[in-house]
């Protein structure tokens, strides 16, 4: 045998073996470096979500109107992280106005405003089908600071101390000048609620008064708003084409510019002969926009309100509120910018159990004029009475007309608008319990078990309506909510 030949089979195996080994090396050290990278970059991803977040709750939300400025009018989508896992399209903001500290009855704001949120926060991204988060603002002119700060910040509501938008002596027009305190129910304070169009953080901005409540998610306005109109596969026919949205009058919806606003007129307080009926001041949903707060500046700036003609000389006034929000509303998206505001069903949104004619309605049969129909003649005997729509239809609603829940009125009579009201009444102290028990963590108690719940929460006037928290009729009878300790508070918000 060949002993080169035998050494060179070895060699050559030698170095088929060390090739081999070489490979191997290769794999495993690039196996080891993908692992590397891939940790490295899981660990900087959530660092920059925490930050994100953080920075999105923590962040300075001083009134600093440059650098609002620099933010993207349309808002972006926001998409944020919930803790069910659930990734959100995008955070709504929601917002209040305190103009002042009550004088009596304090569960107004406290009460108000914790059942408020606890309704949006079911029908949130976080307990309901929505695809939207929430966080909750309270808009508080100066003299109410100390008493919003106290009540309002434990429940979860960031605090801004915001003033009049045009200080009262700046106002040019002199009718509008010494008029305005005292017009509406807050004079010039409630102007503080257009402070709402500068919470640039988010690409929807709702407000609500305090004695609003939030039956079913918002989400079709909210995409109507960052997507614009598309087709819906509503089941009715009527709002097919509006996105799934129920538009007063069935009015088809602009489809040629952006959406900036919803909200609903107040018919109410409509009347023969004027040009235009004022909006609802409890609901707005608006684009944040710096341009338009400014804009909105101007005009009070320039206070072109006139005796008989309202804002501009063009009829938005007189009428209750019509120096103020409801009235200068109206004239910004009707006049000075149409097509970019909608006005909604008032008997889906904002629903205030109103009577649409203006006769008494007697044994549930109306009579009358259509309200709405005072400017729109066409409409003047088809109006339809939003006391009779099925509250599971029904989005928001306004205790205006049906009093405040937190008054303990039974609205236990046959007539068609009592009906409505018990049922919202109903709903806004289930809501109440179960913000006390699912997240405060107090007692379930068996609502067929009176002298049970009189024991757990002190009261026993019709247990099945008011849940053991009225002791009788009447606001003496209520039994205002307390708050938990602070550490319950604060898993609780």
């Amino acid at each position: 045998m060949n002993i080169n030949s035998r050494r060179g089979t070895k060699q050559s195996a030698a170095r088929h073996h060390s090739h081999l080994d070489r490979c191997i090396q290769l794999f495993l050290l690039s196996t080891a470096a993908i692992i590397v990278i891939a940790y490295y970059y899981f660990i900087s991803s959530t660092a920059l979500q925490s930050t994100a977040a953080t920075n999105n709750n923590n962040g300075d939300r001083k009134h600093d109107n440059d650098d609002l400025r620099n933010h993207n009018i349309r808002g972006g989508t926001n998409e944020v992280t919930t803790t069910n896992m659930k990734k959100a399209k995008a955070t709504i903001g929601y917002a209040i106005t305190v103009s002042g500290c009550p004088k009596t009855n304090a569960s107004g704001m406290l009460d108000g405003a914790a059942v408020l949120k606890h309704s949006i926060h079911l029908n949130s991204i976080h307990s309901s089908s929505s695809q939207y988060d929430y966080q909750m603002y309270a808009l508080v002119h100066p003299s109410a600071e100390s008493c919003a700060t106290l009540q309002l910040a434990p429940l979860g509501y960031q605090i801004l101390v915001r003033d009049v938008p045009v200080p009262l002596q700046e106002i040019e027009g002199d009718y509008l000048r010494n008029k305005v305190p005292k017009n509406g129910c807050c004079g010039d304070k409630e102007f503080v609620k257009l402070h709402a169009y500068t919470l640039m953080e988010h690409p929807v901005v709702v407000h609500l008064d305090l004695d609003t409540l939030v039956l079913k998610p918002m989400d079709a306005l909210y995409d109507v708003m960052m997507d614009g109109v598309t087709p819906h596969t509503a089941t009715k026919k009527k709002n097919k084409n509006n996105g799934g949205i129920d538009v007063a009058f069935n009015d088809p919806m602009p489809q040629q510019q952006p959406i900036n606003a919803f909200f609903t007129r107040d018919y109410n307080m409509a009347h023969p002969g004027m040009k235009h009926a004022g909006v609802q001041g409890g609901f707005l949903v608006l684009r944040p926009s710096m341009e338009v707060y400014e804009e909105f500046r101007e005009i009070i700036r320039k206070g072109d309100f006139r005796q008989n003609g309202g804002w501009g000389g063009m009829g938005f006034g007189p009428f209750y509120g019509s120096m103020t929000f409801q009235g200068i509303i109206p004239y910004f998206y009707d006049y000075l910018h149409p097509g970019t505001g909608v006005e909604l069903d008032p008997c889906t949104y904002n629903n205030m159990a109103h009577n649409p004619r203006d006769k008494p309605t007697r044994n549930d049969v109306v009579s009358g004029n259509c309200r709405n129909g005072y400017n729109r003649p066409e409409l003047n005997d088809e109006c339809e009475d939003c006391r009779s729509r099925p509250i599971e239809e029904i989005f928001t609603t306004h205790f205006t007309l049906c009093q405040k829940p937190w008054e303990c009125h039974a609205q236990d009579g046959d007539r068609i608008q009592e009906r409505l009201c018990r049922k919202f009444h109903g709903e806004w102290y289930r809501v109440r319990e179960d913000l006390e028990t699912s997240m405060w963590k107090r007692g379930v108690v068996d609502l067929a078990d009176t002298d049970e719940m009189t024991k757990v929460r002190g009261g026993r006037f019709q247990p099945q309506q008011f849940r053991g928290y009225c002791k009788g009729p009447g606001a003496n009878g209520y039994i205002p909510i307390t708050l938990p300790d602070s550490s319950v508070l604060v898993k609780a918000t």
